[in-house]
């Protein structure tokens, strides 16, 4: 099933997630499967589940587009459960972000090289594994997903101020996307 993506603007991507527990979610591979569905027909590498409106410390990523630029990213699909940054370390370095939530707005983001994470698959198995590059990249983009940070957060002050009308804009519907989202601003029945 696909979900609506949560645009800009939307408190739910501002609220840190809540831990979730097996009991509680026994059909997560389903949930999991669906967000990547949602993920693949919005053309993305990474959707955490505040993006679809669910507050729960959930993210999945499929980095195997980026192949081409670090060979190890074949295959590199995965699912991260109650994920917890241990460690960032390694050269900050910049690179181009863009956001499902935040569509038509890509901009530089400086991040920590690697990390090491904590975190729980769909099978509910403890991982503790250390990544860098574009997979660290990604998992950090999605991470602050559930943190309720976003990446527009990242950018200087006289940056955010200069994208504070595209922001209002994808809030109200305002921009032209080719996945279904649902927008905060929008009134129903208008």
């Amino acid at each position: 099933m696909k979900f609506p993506i949560v645009a800009y603007g939307d408190p739910v991507l501002r609220r840190k997630a809540t831990a979730i527990e097996p009991a509680e979610y026994p059909h997560i591979k389903q949930l999991c499967d669906d967000l990547f569905e949602t993920m693949y027909a919005a053309r993305g590498v990474g959707l955490a589940a505040p993006q679809v409106g669910l507050s729960m410390r959930l993210f999945v990523i499929d980095a195997t587009p980026f192949e081409d630029d670090e060979p190890e990213l074949k295959n590199f699909k995965k699912v991260f459960i109650n994920a917890c940054i241990e460690e960032e370390s390694g050269a900050e370095w910049s690179f181009n972000e863009g956001c499902l939530s935040i569509p038509d707005v890509r901009e530089d983001v400086t991040r920590k090289s690697t990390i090491r994470l904590s975190y729980y698959d769909e099978n509910w198995k403890h991982h503790e594994e250390t990544f860098s590059g574009l997979a660290a990249r990604v998992i950090q983009h999605e991470y602050d997903h559930i943190e309720g940070k976003l990446f527009t957060d990242r950018l200087s002050p006289l940056r955010k101020r200069m994208l504070e009308k595209r922001l209002n804009d994808i809030s109200k519907g305002i921009v032209d996307v080719e996945y279904k989202m649902k927008f905060p601003a929008v009134k129903k029945g208008r």
